[in-house]
């Protein structure tokens, strides 16, 4: 996918959630288009809003787990 190119409606989910479970699909924070976003590999941002951010602040922008251990 290039830069240039439009994401597809808001209605069709990112191209992540084909490859996990329903159980770990949640709504993109960016956009709220159903993205993997949780569990192991699951991102708060959504394959265009990630691009997104990247074009503006470089490739290393990266997010921090504010989640904490259950005790």
């Amino acid at each position: 996918m290039t830069s240039s190119a439009f994401p597809p409606p808001i209605s069709e989910p990112d191209p992540s959630t084909f490859t996990c479970s329903s159980s770990l699909v949640g709504p993109c924070s960016g956009c709220q288009r159903s993205t993997h976003r949780y569990g192991s590999g699951g991102l708060p941002l959504c394959h265009w809003c990630m691009t997104t951010a990247r074009e503006n602040w470089g490739t290393g922008v990266r997010f921090t787990s504010t989640r904490t251990p259950a005790s």
